[in-house]
């Protein structure tokens, strides 16, 4: 949550610096401001899974719940 949040950030920085930009310094910023927000969500997405078993359910394996009586 912390990488997400420092990204947009940068993210606001970089629309700020949006309106300051003169020129063709502008297409820095708004691709930043493009770019930010999808590479944030995928590093927000990364799972480490390493050490995890993966774990496989198989028909008897499950157990019916009993209905309430």
């Amino acid at each position: 949550m912390v990488k997400y949040s420092v990204a947009m950030g940068l993210r606001l920085v970089c629309i700020g610096a949006c309106f300051i930009a003169p020129g063709w310094w502008l297409l820095l910023p708004a691709a930043g401001a493009v770019v930010l927000p999808y590479l944030a969500v995928v590093v927000a997405n990364q799972v480490d899974r390493r050490g995890q078993a993966a774990t496989a359910y198989t028909p008897g394996a499950l157990v019916p719940l009993s209905p309430k009586q």
